[in-house]
């Protein structure tokens, strides 16, 4: 009855496979009195069911032939190392037997199949190895990317559900094996009475007792197809190497661009949330039970501590709320310096037989109302109130050798001093308004006693006044950096000229000065200057050097208009930053323009020496000799005798806003004349800054 069974098998390759299935129920079937077998009928094991689910439509339907089915990125497949065997064939009355069991779909039950087959599967007996010479045929009949892969599908096409298993591992004693099988995948229908498709199980469910299956890696270098040079394979080695949490494929691959199923998702998640677990814990070098314990007992210790905090933080914030909602500008800042200057001379002067001078104490107010609408420009616009003596007066010093660095009367009335807008542009810095720019504001000074607030306390000490005093207060500047080398580039005309229509005045018309710079750093120790300025006084309105040295200097040829070119260079040394040495050397070639064709040469020149942070930080202790202007060469007169400046003052910081300066300078033969009476000046300096 068994050899016409298997006559009428031979009939279709697709039988063939399908009685392969129930050979090897029959096995496990015909093993009751193991302790195999007593598992496999208690677990209700997946080989039970997979017997059950072929038992019914072998009776109904013709099955399909059979074709070894390569294994797509989609399928889970559990590939074992252990060869195929041929199977013997249960009789039908045992393939009844395991039908009859009750089916059962839990992933526990799928999980054990692999091995129950196994133990299982070497029971069989020996002689019915030759009967299944045609199922190692039909392996190998149609060859495919996976050759050992055995597929039986059913013709019934509703919604059919796929698992694979692992291949019945068994050693026939007179065939041996032909073709490695890794695994069987079955394609079947919904079976009456399961309510649902067979699922496979994730990868990390399935059992690990078999040969070159991989549940768990331990290093990516595990992964064939997982390279260096992947992207994600930073995120890969920290999951394997550092949190064992990453599973692969049986066959040793990741599989990384394939899609993604629910249960991969699940079981991989589960194990992460397994290490998570663990390492939390644990009583190593992370957090431990006692660490929060200790954590907690603190935060109750210090709870009021935590509440005043609080309650500070809440006041900070309702106070920087009223100040926003108050606030003058959201770009505007006000920098103001108030000035109290209390001076006198001692000397007969120029031109007078005695002391005209008394002791007297003036104010000078600057409020700067600073405005950014990029955080990189700046727009000022300043308010300015002075009433400090002009010792260059007639009834007074009589000289300008004699003036104070902020002398001025505005009337005891605040006016517009300065109003301009300067922007960077790449590596240039642009200025430009219509009033208050001044020649020191855009060219770069290499003398660090320039400030009229906290530097020099004469007129001449602050910078060389032959190219940055003139004609100034409306015009463009820029400067472009250049690394190591800073050019400037400056049109300013005079604040009076400048917005007057009339005929001889205007911007270009008007009196004016034209600067070009260089200045050049070496390194951190060295600061060299080189400037050249066009100056043009129209008739009325001269003044060479801005108000200071002789009286010749400034007007070589009377209120004619006159043009001059100047070039000086500055140099500062500064071997520290509590020591710099310096000075600057001023030429000036002036001309006669209207009434005449004369010419005239005059000379300027002075050494400094700054030592700040002298005695404590922020003192500065400032010295300073000089020649003011002169005129060495003319041809109408020159002055013939020489002058010199010698200066001295300490600036004393009394705080971040307060500082007092006393010093004293002398003017030697003023006015470049040995008849006159040295003129001393004695300043006491109170600067307020805010």
């Amino acid at each position: 009855m068994n050899r016409t069974l298997w006559n009428l098998l031979l009939v279709s390759p697709a039988i063939l496979g399908l009685s392969s299935v129930v050979s090897t129920a029959a096995i496990a079937a015909e093993a009751p009195a193991t302790a195999e077998a007593n598992q496999l009928a208690r677990t209700q094991s997946s080989e039970s069911k997979i017997a059950e689910i072929v038992a019914e439509p072998v009776a109904e339907t013709v099955a399909e032939p059979v074709a070894a089915a390569p294994a797509t990125p989609e399928k889970l497949a559990l590939n074992s190392s252990a060869e195929a065997a041929q199977t013997p064939v249960a009789n039908s009355a045992d393939a009844e037997k395991l039908a009859a069991i009750e089916p059962d779909t839990s992933a526990a039950a799928l999980q054990t199949t692999g091995s129950d087959i196994e133990s299982a599967a070497p029971s069989a007996p020996a002689s019915t190895a030759a009967a299944t010479e045609p199922l190692a045929a039909a392996s190998t009949a149609a060859p495919s990317p996976q050759a050992s892969d055995l597929a039986v599908q059913s013709s019934q096409t509703d919604t059919a559900g796929k698992i694979e298993v692992p291949a019945v591992a068994s050693t026939p004693a007179t065939t041996p094996a032909t073709t490695p099988a890794t695994k069987v995948e079955i394609a079947q229908t919904v079976p009456g009475g399961m309510g649902g498709p067979i699922v496979p199980a994730a990868p990390q469910a399935q059992p690990t007792q078999q040969s070159g299956t991989m549940s768990q890696v331990t290093s990516v270098s595990q992964l064939s197809d997982v390279r260096p040079t992947d992207w994600a394979f930073q995120a890969l080695q920290s999951l394997v190497e550092r949190y064992g949490c990453i599973a692969g494929y049986p066959d040793g691959t990741y599989r990384g661009n394939r899609a993604l199923t629910r249960y991969e998702f699940a079981a991989g998640v589960n194990a992460c949330l397994d290490k998570i677990t663990q390492l939390i814990g644990s009583t190593g070098n992370l957090v431990t039970k006692d660490d929060l314990a200790i954590l907690q007992r603190l935060q109750e210790e210090f709870a009021a501590e935590l509440a005043t905090l609080r309650g500070r933080v809440d006041g900070l914030e309702a106070r920087t709320a009223e100040l926003e909602a108050n606030q003058f500008s959201t770009t505007t800042k006000l920098a103001g310096e108030v000035i109290f200057a209390a001076s006198d001379t001692f000397g007969d002067g120029v031109g007078l037989n005695d002391d005209k001078t008394a002791t007297n104490l003036g104010y000078r107010v600057r409020l700067n109302f600073n405005t950014s609408f990029t955080g990189r420009d700046l727009l000022r616009t300043r308010l300015q109130a002075r009433n400090i003596a002009n010792y260059g007066t007639a009834n007074t010093a009589g000289t300008n050798m004699a003036r104070l660095a902020i002398d001025g009367d505005d009337g005891n009335q605040f006016s517009l001093d300065q109003l301009w807008y300067r922007f960077p542009a790449g590596n240039a810095t642009v200025w430009f308004g219509p009033r208050g720019l001044r020649l020191d504001d855009v060219a770069e000074l290499t003398a660090p006693l320039e400030s009229s607030g906290n530097g020099a306390l004469s007129r001449f000490g602050r910078y060389n006044p032959a190219v940055f005093r003139g004609p100034e207060g409306a015009g463009a500047a820029i400067k472009y950096n250049l690394g190591p080398v800073r050019a400037t580039v400056a049109y300013l005309a005079s604040d009076g000229d400048a917005p007057n229509p009339a005929d001889g005045r205007g911007v270009f018309d008007g009196s004016f000065s034209a600067l070009g710079q260089l200045n050049l750093n070496l390194g951190k120790a060295f600061d060299i200057g080189a400037a050249y300025t066009r100056k043009y006084n129209r008739g009325g309105d001269v003044g060479i050097m801005g108000g200071t040295g002789s009286s010749l200097a400034n007007r070589p040829f009377g209120q004619s208009a006159t043009a001059s070119d100047n070039f000086g260079v500055q140099v500062n040394f500064k071997p520290s930053q509590r020591f710099q040495l310096g000075g600057w050397y001023g030429y000036t070639k002036a001309e006669q323009l209207r009434g005449g064709d004369n010419e005239a040469t005059i000379q300027n020149g002075a050494v400094f020496l700054a030592l700040p942070d002298f005695g404590k930080p922020g003192n500065l202790l400032g010295l300073i000799a000089g020649v003011p202007p002169k005129v060495t060469e003319s041809d109408l007169g020159r002055d013939r005798k020489t002058s010199y400046h010698l200066e001295g003052f300490y600036r004393f910081q009394v705080n971040d806003f307060i500082s007092v300066t006393p010093g004293v300078y002398v003017i030697l033969n003023p006015e470049h004349n040995n008849n006159n009476d040295d003129i001393w000046v004695g300043v006491l300096r109170t600067t307020f800054s805010f």
